[in-house]
């Protein structure tokens, strides 16, 4: 700080200053916002900013579904480097809200790779009505690499993060990468009630059909309509066993929750 000015009393200063986790609430931002702006440069180089909707990949860099008819495209293909903000809307001013934005480069993927195929399900999961368009041939789809992040999270929290930290780590997680489609039709199928309890008893989202849309060893992704929330793991899971032991805890902690808020409602 200048000369002269107190630095603040940590006791003193607000609680949401204080308990900002800028890495946790960027990592759910990133999870679980559906659409962003994304600033890409015409063959000028001037600035040019459009609404796309977004999903992530497992280790969670952002996937988009992009025309070909679109000027974003052209000017990916002519320079691949991008921004995406993403923000969180809320009632009151848009600017107490948090928002993250992400720097770097976006890249197309192989509609027959393996990582294509994996972002045509993903994407889709996360937005199920662009099944309705995503096979068209002008259409493909792309991933940003992001290289930097800026987070805002409102008044006096902010910060700088790498695309390195920001992403989630899959070395050891192979097994739970593999089998994620497998895992979220069984979830999604067989246990619905308790989806629906770790949206409404840990999230504090309203009741509905939720479902899971996504698994990877920080946490899971739910969505119902065109809501969407993140639900970060205590512990980082690899294996389909560890992953099924934080699923049956997380169960029976919102099972605890609900029966607690029913007793003190009495």
């Amino acid at each position: 700080m200048a000369s002269g000015t107190p630095e603040p009393d940590d006791q003193e200063a607000p609680r949401a200053v204080r308990d900002f986790d800028p890495l946790a609430l960027a990592k759910a931002l990133l999870r679980s916002v559906g659409s962003g702006a994304l600033a890409t440069l015409d063959p000028q180089g001037a600035p040019f900013s459009s609404l796309t909707a977004v999903a992530t990949d497992v280790d969670g860099r952002p996937l988009l579904l992009l025309s070909r008819l679109a000027a974003h495209t052209s000017h990916l293909e002519n320079d691949a480097r991008a921004s995406l903000l993403l923000a969180r809307i809320g009632r009151g001013d848009p600017l107490a809200h948090p928002r993250l934005t992400l720097n770097g480069r976006a890249y197309r993927l192989e509609r027959e790779s393996d990582e294509g195929k994996r972002a045509r399900r993903r994407f889709l999961r996360a937005h199920p009505k662009a099944e309705l368009y995503a096979g068209f041939a002008d259409f493909s789809f792309w991933r940003l690499d992001p290289a930097q992040a800026h987070l805002n999270g409102g008044f006096a929290r902010a910060a700088q993060l790498s695309g390195a930290e920001l992403m989630t780590e899959l070395g050891d997680a192979q097994e739970l990468v593999s089998a994620e489609e497998g895992a979220l039709a069984h979830m999604n199928e067989d246990h619905a009630e308790a989806i629906a309890l770790y949206a409404t008893a840990l999230l504090g989202a309203p009741a509905g059909p939720w479902r899971l849309t996504g698994l990877d060893p920080e946490g899971c992704d739910l969505a119902q309509g065109d809501e969407r929330r993140r639900l970060a793991f205590s512990q980082k899971v690899h294996t389909l066993a560890e992953l099924r032991a934080v699923l049956v805890g997380l169960a029976d902690e919102a099972r605890a929750k609900q029966n607690s808020a029913r007793t003190a409602r009495r």
